[in-house]
């Protein structure tokens, strides 16, 4: 189960990116269990209007960040999972993390990289 804050009118869109999230990783290292159940979420103000927003962090076992995911009150949303892993194709490339964005919906998802020199 979701802990609270998070509202159940943004749990399909969360679960959601978590699944998206998980399917590009998976692109890139084994599967990552990216699941919602273990973001710990907090609401925010959106500064732009006031309304809430939403911000969820997921930790590994160490309690370092590995995650974030926001959702926005606007109906946009970001998230972000630690990858850390030489990209498979691209050997000049490291995988950081891999990213999702969107808004009422959509949903669009690529690798974040860094020069591995």
């Amino acid at each position: 189960m979701v802990k609270p804050p998070l509202p159940t009118s943004w749990l399909d869109t969360a679960e959601r990116l978590c699944l998206v999230l998980a399917s590009e990783a998976a692109r890139y290292v084994a599967p990552l269990p990216i699941r919602l159940q273990d973001a710990a979420f907090v609401e925010v103000t959106d500064p732009a209007n006031n309304l809430p927003s939403y911000e969820g962090t997921w930790r590994n076992p160490q309690g370092i960040r590995c995650g974030s995911l926001t959702l926005n009150s606007d109906g946009s949303y970001y998230a972000e999972y630690d990858v850390l892993t030489l990209h498979p194709e691209k050997p000049r490339w490291f995988v950081e993390a891999v990213t999702v964005w969107g808004r009422d919906g959509t949903v669009k998802a690529e690798p974040r990289l860094l020069a591995a020199v």
